[in-house]
């Protein structure tokens, strides 16, 4: 079995697949100060919570934009697992194009996302993906990155509301029941998820003015879920995107 890792800033996304079957995924929020003892107990636990054992984890594949914890986690995998991971970077086939004027600035997260969608979706694609920032990712219908659009996230952009004033509370992520608020939270839940949705809607309408065409617009992230039932611009929910991305990057790199 493959065993798949994303490492965000927000989450940490593990995925075991049976062959191209995902049996299993789960989510943890990342910790620099955790060791890889500590992430080994928590991994492991998580395995046998789904009838799984170490010993099924024969291949592993990450993509990582948090590089403090990519020394913990190659020891982890050495020490608990002894396999040695593909880590997506430049010089790791990817079946993706990049368009960009410097394409080592491309995440690897956004090109693994981008491996997947034209994989499963082919012709023209954008990526929304919802996490810590919001991004942005367009695939042509050849398969190529040509670019994107890079966005705060939704959480950060609550945060700041509360961190950065005297009077207003942290509130919930969650859609009010109308755009006029009748008290504080509601009217900074309507600000949040309502001015998102806007950003949404308004960066997908210039790029497919620019495409000159109308792309399957994809979202995935931890908030994709929310911010699809509050626009009609996403067309699809895919939130094991970057895992199957790894899936499919793991098996053009197989020697």
């Amino acid at each position: 079995m493959l065993l798949a890792i994303d490492i965000g800033n927000t989450n940490i996304t593990f995925g075991v697949f049976e062959n191209e079957r995902l049996r299993a995924s789960w989510r943890l929020a990342p910790e620099v100060h955790h060791t890889a003892d500590e992430y080994a107990v928590l991994l492991l636990n998580l395995l046998r919570h789904q009838g799984l054992d170490i010993s099924d984890i024969e291949e592993i594949a990450l993509c990582n934009v948090v590089p403090p914890l990519l020394p913990t986690f190659n020891e982890l995998f050495q020490r608990y697992f002894h396999v040695s991971p593909l880590v997506v970077a430049p010089g790791i086939k990817t079946g993706v194009r990049i368009r960009m004027d410097n394409p080592r600035e491309v995440g690897a997260d956004r090109i693994v996302d981008a491996a997947a969608a034209h994989h499963l979706y082919g012709g023209s694609v954008i990526i929304v993906d919802l996490g810590t920032a919001t991004t942005f990712d367009v695939v042509s219908k050849e398969g190529d990155y040509i670019g994107g659009a890079i966005a705060p996230g939704i959480v950060i952009a609550a945060e700041a509301l509360f961190t950065q004033t005297a009077a207003l509370p942290r509130v919930e992520l969650t859609p009010p029941k109308q755009t006029i608020g009748s008290n504080t939270i509601s009217a900074m839940q309507s600000g949040i998820v309502f001015g998102y949705a806007g950003l949404i809607e308004g960066i997908i309408i210039r790029i497919h003015k620019e495409l000159g065409e109308k792309a399957l617009v994809v979202a995935t992230g931890g908030y994709a879920e929310l911010m699809a039932k509050e626009t009609t611009v996403i067309d699809k929910v895919n939130p094991d995107l970057t895992l199957i991305g790894l899936r499919l990057i793991f098996e053009m790199n197989k020697t």
